[in-house]
């Protein structure tokens, strides 16, 4: 038997993982460049589908329901194309994965999970390999950005993470929590800016449990400060800061006294 040559592809493949609070998406896409020529309205032409990169179809998986401009993503795997035109695209989940490419004589519209109408924007940054990024990233949500040449298409993605948190919270304490539990609890309740007296009893719970440690008491005083208890949030970031001193916690030092000025104002 012949061997058969292996030889670098042209456009390679890439994959890229992003975590968004308790979801995980996973792109698979291969990266043409451009090479000097012209790409939306020639390379891609306006009006034709187009497979999100090049080689076999870009394919999005997601774990976890997530929501595109209004749209419900259920948890799979989905093929990704786009109808390209200057001023605005429809990007489209499609649900037949099976196609090489585009798909574009077997391309059944009645497969597509939904199509989103998204504004192209131009900027003056040059981007020679297609490239798909996210972006402006929180617990709940997302920009998944496509960027070649000198257009990016944004496409925003939403997570119900805080549902998702607060059942897991509530599953977690429902037992023999540890100190480290509570803490956890409590922060994600600071982060989100949320039920601030919750997160305070589950900080009084951690400290009770396991004892003075700088971070407990560190977002203890965020948390009262929140809460406009700038008395209690200055008494606790001075035993925040005793503890990361002790412990050469520099940065928790600084953030420390940064804070206590400032909250001494408030008084």
């Amino acid at each position: 038997m012949q061997s058969q040559l292996i030889h670098p592809k042209a456009s390679p493949f890439s994959k890229i993982t992003q975590d968004i609070g308790l979801t995980t998406i996973l792109i698979e896409y291969s990266r043409p460049a451009a090479r000097g020529r012209q790409i939306f309205g020639r390379l891609v032409p306006y009006g034709r589908i187009w497979r999100v990169g090049a080689n076999e179809s870009t394919k999005f998986t997601v774990n976890s329901e997530i929501e595109v401009l209004g749209n419900t993503l259920l948890p799979g795997t989905y093929a990704l194309y786009a109808f390209p035109e200057e001023f605005s695209w429809e990007v489209v989940f499609h649900k037949n994965t099976s196609h090489w490419g585009d798909g574009r004589t077997a391309y059944d519209p009645s497969e597509d999970a939904f199509r989103v109408h998204i504004e192209p924007e131009e900027n003056s940054e040059w981007q020679e390999n297609f490239l798909i990024s996210f972006d402006s990233i929180s617990h709940n949500g997302a920009i998944m950005q496509w960027k070649w040449g000198n257009t990016t298409v944004s496409i925003p993605l939403v997570i119900n993470t805080q549902k998702e948190m607060m059942h897991a919270i509530e599953k977690s304490l429902d037992g023999n929590p540890s100190a480290q539990t509570y803490y956890e609890a409590a922060r994600y309740l600071q982060e989100e800016e949320i039920e601030y007296t919750r997160a305070l009893h589950y900080l009084e719970k951690a400290i009770v449990i396991g004892g003075d440690t700088y971070y407990f008491y560190r977002v203890k005083s965020l948390v009262e400060a929140s809460l406009k208890n700038y008395q209690g949030a200055i008494k606790s970031a001075q035993r925040s800061l005793v503890l990361a001193q002790a412990e050469g916690k520099d940065e928790f030092v600084r953030m420390n006294q940064e804070n206590i000025a400032r909250w001494k104002k408030l008084k």
